[in-house]
């Protein structure tokens, strides 16, 4: 006998096709992707994991920012008179 018990949810259809496609990405099936959902957010999983991604932003922010600039300002379209010859 299972000791698992059964529930409704209500949801959008947009809400629900989303969390189907998220279930999906992550190799779950939608049960299962919304009982880990529910096991992060209360037993402090989720809440930890955003404290460490805070505190690596607060520590490192500055170089993540140089990093993003660069990125952006290398695979920016050229400007005219530059690329390709007309």
């Amino acid at each position: 006998m299972s000791t698992r018990k059964q529930t409704q949810l209500r949801l959008t259809p947009d809400l629900l096709a989303a969390g189907k496609d998220a279930a999906a990405a992550r190799g779950l099936d939608f049960n299962r992707y919304v009982e880990r959902l529910i096991a992060e957010d209360t037993s402090g999983a989720r809440a930890a994991g955003m404290a460490a991604a805070q505190a690596l932003i607060d520590d490192h922010g500055g170089f993540l920012d140089d990093l993003e600039d660069a990125l952006d300002a290398r695979h920016a379209p050229a400007g005219p008179g530059r690329g390709a010859a007309a």
